[in-house]
């Protein structure tokens, strides 16, 4: 059985911090490095079957497994608060408007979803999962934004098309993603094992 022990994240082994200030420099500065890279993963669309993917998912995956819970949930809710403003930080913004008229639309819980994807891919940092459970966790998180997302859009569209619109053109995309990231993650933690940090 795994332990609970709560593990450091690669943010802990690379950016170690001793005392409050050094803390809230790296954690002001981790923020704002994350919220402008999920800003740029947003608006970068990779040619997919059968839609066009974003791989700003795939980010708030990978700042949870990178940041732990607390860190990255504030760096999710960081580019959701610049959004929140009126900033162009999502998916098709300013194009399909901006600020809070953009959250309130069809999209919103998916934009919600992030915030819980990004805990739980924390917690699975902290816990140090790996492989197959590492790839669970990141399915999970993958639910966490499908579930109030789909439920959101079906106040627009309805639940049958919801799945038909909302859910099933991103299986094949997501699937992809996850794929992607737990490589990534293994990648990245075997590194800094054999680093000895």
């Amino acid at each position: 059985m795994r332990s609970t022990i709560a593990h450091p994240t690669p943010i802990d082994r690379l950016w170690p911090t001793d005392g409050a200030g050094a803390k809230a420099l790296r954690l002001v500065a981790v923020v704002l490095a994350g919220s402008a890279l999920l800003t740029l993963a947003a608006k970068i669309q990779v040619p997919f079957y059968p839609v066009p993917m974003t791989m700003v998912t795939a980010v708030v995956f990978l700042l949870g497994l990178a940041l732990g819970p607390a860190m990255a949930v504030a760096t999710v809710a960081t580019y959701l608060l610049e959004g929140a403003l009126g900033l162009p930080v999502f998916s098709g913004t300013p194009e399909r408007g901006i600020g809070l008229a953009y959250m309130a639309g069809p999209t919103g819980g998916y934009l919600l979803g992030f915030l819980f994807a990004a805990a739980i891919c924390g917690l699975a940092a902290r816990r140090g999962l790996r492989r197959l459970a590492l790839a669970s966790a990141i399915l999970l998180a993958t639910l966490a934004i499908y579930l109030p997302g789909a439920l959101w859009l079906s106040a627009f569209v309805g639940a049958k098309s919801a799945w038909a619109v909302g859910i099933a053109p991103f299986l094949l995309g997501d699937a992809l993603k996850l794929a992607v990231v737990v490589l990534l993650a293994e990648a990245g933690l075997s590194r800094l094992t054999a680093g000895g940090r």
